[in-house]
């Protein structure tokens, strides 16, 4: 074999070795007896699949200050910022700050993004930037590109006939944000057009649902009965759906059983939901996280994304989905050992299955050879300890290793 990676340990608790050749993953062992060109020994560490970033915005990625600060900290303020930010785009100037993202990402173990494009400018400049940055580093990294109308749908004249230029120039899903449009019967429109290109085009769906503290914010029953009445179910995600936390829960609990008839997927964003919610409230403030305890619970799917890193809405950020997943553990009250072994999940194998991409994801034989090493014996030490990904693994090769920290007393 062209590598063996020698006493590692899996999430289940499993030592293993690992064989990998030809960028495939040939066989998890007990013990492999056989040589290999390279023999990498893990002394005990936790081999993973690779993180998954399930919700991020590439193309406002690293803007943080430019071309001010949000000083109130809202989402409404970081949207004005990014909508004069985004008048003076360019392709290299997109391409280069998605590329330094996705780099600082897979260092971290980060193989696996999708990214929201705005596709609110005429000029589409931000889409077609992803869209080069997709192909010119698929050796390497998985990106999954969203057209996403961060102005809405129905914001603009001509933002409908942009989503379907986008659409037409090959994006992997078609996004929205009903919730921003200007009326309640707006989003609904929204939400049954999103379906309908979908449908047309053969795309995933990943909407900016309910991403607000208003309690009547209530497009996510929207959401889900489209989804039950199309059949799509498991290629539509809800992202950020921060309303739910506030719905009553007479309310939530009837949704509940919808959301589960429907199949979608979920996705919180636990670091900005925080951040950017609640901030209208005095005491006691709203987490602003939607339900993610609950919709475990109830068997639904539910990953994690960074959202933004360092850009108008979140000036802080450094794409290490540890941080989300510790961050998941302590505001959703996770803390239990199935819990935060599930917190793990949802910034991995449950962001594979939010992307669709599960068929080719996971540490088993005959799969990709994406994996990565980090410095912890199990995931609940993983996320104890933000441990470093020591070593990472693309396509059967070595893409980056790193040192931890030592430290020496004297």
């Amino acid at each position: 074999m062209d590598i063996i990676l020698r006493d590692g340990r899996l999430p289940d608790g499993r030592a293993v070795d690992i064989g990998l050749d030809n960028g495939l993953i040939q066989a998890v062992e007990p013990h492999l007896p056989t040589s290999a060109r390279q023999d990498i020994a893990l002394g005990g560490r936790l081999v993973s699949p690779p993180f998954v970033e399930s919700h991020i915005h590439l193309d406002s990625a690293l803007t943080a200050g430019q071309p001010r600060w949000n000083q109130s900290g809202t989402l409404f303020e970081g949207i004005e910022i990014w909508r004069d930010r985004k008048q003076s785009l360019s392709l290299e100037d997109v391409k280069a700050r998605a590329i330094a993202t996705l780099k600082l990402q897979a260092q971290q173990g980060v193989l696996y993004v999708r990214s929201h494009a705005d596709v609110s400018e005429t000029s589409l400049t931000a889409l077609r930037a992803l869209l080069e940055v997709r192909d010119a580093v698929k050796d390497w990294i998985t990106v999954q590109v969203v057209a996403f109308p961060q102005d809405g749908l129905y914001g603009g004249p001509k933002n409908l006939e942009l989503m379907e230029a986008a659409l037409k120039l090959g994006t992997d899903a078609v996004g929205g944000i009903p919730h921003y449009e200007m009326t309640r019967e707006d989003g609904v429109e929204s939400v049954h057009r999103i379906f309908e290109l979908a449908q047309r085009y053969d795309r995933l769906i990943d909407i900016h649902c309910d991403e607000i503290d208003d309690d009547q914010s209530r497009f996510l029953e929207v959401v889900a009965a489209c989804a039950v009445r199309s059949g799509l179910g498991s290629r539509v995600t809800a992202s950020h759906t921060t309303a739910f936390a506030s719905y009553n829960n007479a309310y939530a609990f009837k949704l509940m059983g919808l959301l589960a008839r429907a199949n979608i997927n979920f996705i919180a964003n636990p670091l900005i939901n925080i951040t950017l919610q609640g901030r209208t409230d005095t005491y006691p403030k709203r987490r602003g996280v939607t339900r993610v305890k609950e919709l475990w619970q109830q068997g639904i799917n539910v990953s994690l994304g960074h959202d933004c890193v360092q850009d108008p809405w979140y000036n802080l950020g450094t794409g290490n989905m540890l941080d989300v997943a510790s961050m998941a553990v302590h505001v959703c009250q996770m803390t239990g050992q199935e819990e935060i072994a599930a917190c793990y999940a949802m910034v991995t194998a449950n962001g594979a299955k939010t992307l669709s991409l599960q068929d080719s994801y996971g540490l088993e034989v005959g799969k990709p050879a994406n994996l990565i090493v980090l410095d912890a014996d199990s995931p609940y030490d993983a996320i104890r300890r933000r441990a470093t990904v020591t070593h990472v693994f693309s396509r059967g090769k070595l893409l980056v290793q790193t040192k931890p920290a030592e430290v020496k007393w004297e």
